[in-house]
């Protein structure tokens, strides 16, 4: 009898906590990327499948701080970004999208997506833009993708160097269907596959398969969902046996001579070769090359000549 009223005592307490006690006993909310770095490799995960991985602004300068984190650290070689959930990002949160939230609000997400702001309220640089620098970061970036990549979704599958996908991923951009045209994942989905295929994904909104994404450049390779990790590691640590700075001076010459004409891409790149070979990474690299053994890298930017 004691204990029965001990424990309806207890109960009444609980029922009678003031709200703000009650809350203190929830569990914080789960961050929007999670980060972990080992050998070389980064993995970044965007992580609220609840909100489909949208890019919120939130989620942006989430994803953009794991980015930066010591970018240039010569223990950073690859960087893999894949998603928790069946949805690898639906792109933007249109809540944050509508007339309530202002104008002011839009320009912040869609700088912090794809344009650094060119004004500062500081003496320091604008913070950068994640879909820009993704390709201006010096180590390749992957996307490992299992499932729909949508809008700026589907913009961050293009920015990235190299993406390995599971045969069940789609992509689209359907902006167009919700009075909202995918004028900024345009920018990258243009530059990665031929104009008429991304024209009709923008005009329709309709989703192409892995298989068609490969077929016209989007991603890299199209493998089983069991063998996703597997095949994406394999590459990651293909690329941890390269040199850092030749990789990342022939990754900064690719995106900028793609950017020119002919004439003007070959000067660049003819120019960045003798850059390479004064490199004393370029220089170990011919050695071990002719002394049939393998390179011993020092992967850092250290000149063997002028």
């Amino acid at each position: 009898m004691a204990r029965r009223l001990l424990l309806r005592a207890v109960d009444i307490h609980k029922l009678t906590l003031p709200t703000s006690a009650r809350l203190c006993t929830h569990t914080p909310p789960a961050p929007l990327t999670l980060r972990e770095q080992s050998n070389g490799i980064r993995r970044i995960t965007l992580n609220d499948p609840r909100k489909r991985n949208a890019l919120s602004l939130a989620m942006l300068q989430s994803l953009r701080q794991d980015i930066l984190l010591d970018a240039n650290s010569e223990d950073l070689r690859v960087i893999i970004i894949s998603a928790n959930g069946p949805v690898f990002s639906s792109g933007h949160d249109l809540k944050e999208l509508t007339s309530l939230r202002g104008r002011g609000h839009h320009t912040q997400v869609f700088q912090a997506c794809s344009e650094a702001s060119l004004v500062s309220v500081s003496l320091s640089p604008p913070p950068p833009a994640v879909m820009t620098l993704i390709q201006d970061i010096p180590v390749p970036v992957i996307a490992m993708v299992n499932g729909v990549a949508t809008a700026a979704g589907c913009q961050l599958v293009a920015s990235c160097d190299i993406a390995m996908v599971t045969e069940k991923s789609t992509f689209a951009t359907p902006g167009v269907n919700v009075g909202l045209f995918c004028s900024t994942p345009a920018v990258a989905i243009g530059r990665a596959v031929p104009k008429k295929v991304a024209m009709a994904m923008l005009f329709t909104g309709t989703p192409i398969s892995a298989h068609d994404a490969l077929l016209h450049g989007l991603v890299s390779k199209v493998v089983p969902e069991e063998h996703l990790e597997e095949e994406t590691l394999a590459v990651a640590q293909r690329v941890c046996q390269a040199s850092r700075p030749v990789v990342a001076l022939g990754k900064a010459t690719f995106h900028r001579q793609m950017a020119q004409g002919r004439d003007a891409a070959y000067a660049t790149a003819s120019q960045v070769m003798v850059d390479n070979l004064a490199l004393r990474d370029g220089q170990e690299g011919i050695r071990a090359f002719i002394e049939k053994r393998k390179p011993v890298w020092s992967h850092a930017a250290e000149k063997a000549h002028d």
